[in-house]
């Protein structure tokens, strides 16, 4: 026998919701779905982001400059770049440093990279040997070239390396341009005989041949109005067009620097160190890193700019800071 209809409640409590029967069918039913897919999706692998290279070639390119052909280990194509793109190399283990690209886009066989021989870093990639395994990370571009009908392009000694490819791509695209290429003398100027195939259209202007260094009004003349200008090379080079450029009037400036800027307006300030209980006084006219380091002399780092995060510490908070740029007091996990 059947058992008896229940009774309706005048709430309506009583009656069966066939919707809501269906849809909780529905949910059992993806969950034991789910389940199943969850236990044969699988385990999430870490992506190593390393690039195995090794050292195809290395020559002198200059006085000072080493030039370094760099291949896939395993002989596969490399990343694609574009012109204006570094990659981070590491010559040894806990050293890291940035390199401009200055070989070809589209030849993804081989990486190219100048180095002139200046501190630590480029003592270590100078040293380096062919067949030298070295571990690289990118590329990355913080100094990217845009279409453009005209450029004026200034280098200024290693600063040719980003500039170089810039160079050819105008060059193929049929765009009007220029180059100032400047330096000590024309035996630190690397690259040379390379440029030698675009004549006039490069100027060579090493210091030697005129007692001084170009002022930046001297680098602009000649520029095409309102055409972008790259500039890459010493900080007083870079501070000298940008200001020529603006008060002449001219195309937007875009530039990179190989060194650390200057500190301007900077006030003295403390930082402490929680683990090992020591305060240190920074000046006005240093970075945490500079300082930092005389105390703890194993600290990475890299680019000196803060845009590679190479110098990031913890602080007791759980954050980090780059400490090549960080200018307030700060407590660090160390």
């Amino acid at each position: 026998m059947k058992p008896p209809p229940r009774p309706l409640r005048l709430d309506g409590s009583g009656r069966t919701d066939r919707a809501m029967a269906s849809l909780t069918g529905v949910v059992a039913l993806y969950r034991r779905l789910s389940g199943v897919s969850g236990r044969r999706r699988p385990p999430v692998v870490a992506v190593d982001r390393d690039l195995p290279l090794v050292v195809d070639d290395l020559r002198a390119q200059a006085d000072g400059v080493a030039v370094l052909r760099l291949v896939h280990e395993r002989g596969e194509p490399l990343p694609r770049w574009r012109p204006g793109a570094h990659i981070d190399l590491s010559p040894r283990p806990g050293l890291v440093r940035q390199y401009s690209l200055c070989g070809d886009p589209d030849d993804r066989s081989a990486y190219r990279v100048g180095v002139r021989l200046l501190g630590e870093g480029s003592t270590a990639m100078h040293a380096l040997k062919k067949g030298a395994r070295i571990t690289a990370r990118g590329p990355r571009n913080a100094f990217p070239f845009v279409e453009s009908p005209a450029y004026l392009f200034i280098a200024g000694g290693i600063g040719i390396t980003p500039i170089l490819p810039m160079v050819r791509r105008a060059a193929a695209s049929g765009a009007d341009w220029r180059l100032v290429y400047t330096g000590r003398d024309e035996a630190s100027m690397p690259f040379l005989e390379e440029l030698s195939e675009f004549g006039d259209r490069v100027w060579i202007r090493p210091d030697t041949d005129y007692g001084i260094p170009a002022s930046g009004a001297e680098l602009l003349e000649g520029a095409t109005k309102s055409a972008p200008i790259y500039c890459c090379g010493p900080v007083p080079m870079i501070v000298s067009v940008r200001t020529d450029a603006a008060l002449r009037g001219s195309g937007p400036v875009f530039f990179e620097r190989f060194s650390t800027p200057p500190i301007v307006g900077g006030k003295p300030f403390r930082v402490e160190l929680a683990r090992s209980g020591v305060t240190l006084d920074v000046p006005a006219d240093r970075s945490t890193l500079d300082v930092l380091r005389e105390t703890v002399p194993g600290i990475a780092y890299s680019c000196r700019q803060g845009f590679c995060g190479t110098c990031e510490l913890p602080t007791v908070t759980g954050d980090r800071v780059r400490v090549c740029v960080e200018r307030e007091p700060v407590t660090l996990d160390l």
